[in-house]
């Protein structure tokens, strides 16, 4: 039997699923440690329940996911916003050779896995969906590239991004902590400990306020950048190369902020834009993950623990040796290792909940704290998706 779900029950469902993940947040404690997302929770019950309906013949579910291509497109418009290039003038040196061990790894992840896919005998497109897609993409990275892979002929390729994404955002929260904590014991770091300026932080909080007011404008700014941006994806599609649908509104999104940044003229919502966007990806999630087929992960279960193997082993050689050694070997480089590990295999909320339980047991570090949130959130998500486009042309 068949069961077909127009686009308005997947959405309503994808609401169902993400107020049962809140619920089992609350309950479960090891779901609020790991700073697991509420949709990814209640999507992969249902998900795993489709699973069985559907192996034991009973029912398969059709869903319409026409609104998740939506909701995508808004959120990733949101983090277009968020490139502010004053912000990184203004953040100095440590700002930018920060960015540039981000980038770095992002090549790394890509590369790697591509690398491991060809050892194994898979094909390198498999093997891109466990790299920068779901670590330092994150679930919102791996539902928006899923499709377009899928588009390759890489059957499952949602399913597969979506299952290494959740495997990331838990590996990278166990490993965050215990790497800080060694660096800052063994190399007695408190030692380093100094006092910071703060300001730029405090700055960027208040631009970044809430006024219940302001959320009409804020949409409309969201609506006006996605329009405008379909008309540069457009342009973008026409040189042959393979972009995702969101790159023009993300492209348009970051030139608006900049220009309203830099001119003074017209205010940036970005306060709105951020709660707007969080709404957006939490129904994003919620449809990505309503609509996965489990089944298809049976044939790669050990090729996919190899290649997420390997992005373990790289994260942790990585941020113990080289994030560590380039930003200072002191107490704030220990505490941004920790950092790069939450974001770098799972997302910014990983990378404060590992930050903070270092803060909490030793010391306050300012500069982590002004670094990972404004890199993770304003940048890394931008860049990641113009490397992946990449190495999906090339491969």
């Amino acid at each position: 039997m068949e069961i077909q779900i127009d686009m308005y029950q997947t959405l309503a469902l994808s609401v169902v699923v993400l107020m049962l993940g809140q619920f089992l947040k609350q309950k479960i404690n090891f779901l609020e440690k790991f700073c697991i997302p509420s949709p990814v929770v209640g999507g992969l019950i249902f998900s795993v329940l489709t699973c069985v309906l559907y192996s034991t013949g009973v029912v398969e579910f059709t869903f319409d996911d026409t609104l998740r291509e939506v909701c995508m497109v808004f959120f990733f418009t949101s983090v277009g916003f968020q490139a502010n290039l004053k912000v990184l003038k203004s953040g100095g040196k440590a700002l930018a050779i920060f960015l540039g061990l981000v980038i770095a790894l992002i090549f790394m992840q890509n590369l790697l896995a591509v690398g491991v896919s060809h050892l194994i005998g898979l094909d390198s497109l498999v093997g891109l969906c466990t790299g920068s897609i779901p670590m330092v993409g994150g679930h919102g990275t791996a539902g928006a590239f899923g499709p377009v892979l899928e588009d390759f002929n890489v059957q499952g390729a949602t399913t597969i991004c979506t299952a290494a994404a959740t495997f990331g955002l838990v590996a990278g929260s166990l490993i965050g902590g215990p790497i800080g904590k060694r660096l800052i014991e063994k190399k007695h770091l408190l030692d380093t400990i100094v006092t910071e300026d703060d300001s730029l932080l405090i700055e960027e909080e208040k631009k970044h306020e809430r006024h219940s007011n302001m959320y009409a404008a804020a949409v409309f700014q969201l609506i006006l950048a996605v329009g405008l941006g379909t008309i540069i994806s457009e342009l973008l599609t026409k040189t042959g190369l393979t972009f995702p649908i969101y790159i023009g509104a993300m492209i348009v999104a970051a030139i608006v902020r900049n220009v309203g940044e830099y001119s003074g003229k017209f205010d940036i919502y970005m306060g709105e834009i951020n709660n707007l966007g969080g709404i957006c990806l939490s129904l994003f999630l919620g449809i990505a993950m309503i609509t996965l087929k489990l089944w298809q992960l049976a044939e790669l279960a050990l090729p996919l623990m190899i290649l997420l193997g390997a992005q373990l082993l790289l994260i942790f050689l990585y941020t113990y040796f080289v994030v560590f050694r380039v930003m200072g070997k002191d107490y704030d480089a220990a505490v941004l290792a920790a950092g790069t590990c939450g974001f770098g295999m799972g997302a910014t909320p990983n990378a404060m909940a590992n930050m903070q339980v270092l803060c909490d047991r030793y010391a306050p570090s300012v500069k982590a704290y002004l670094l990972v949130p404004l890199i993770g959130s304003l940048f890394a998500d931008f860049i990641n998706s113009l490397v992946i486009t990449l190495f999906i042309n090339i491969i």
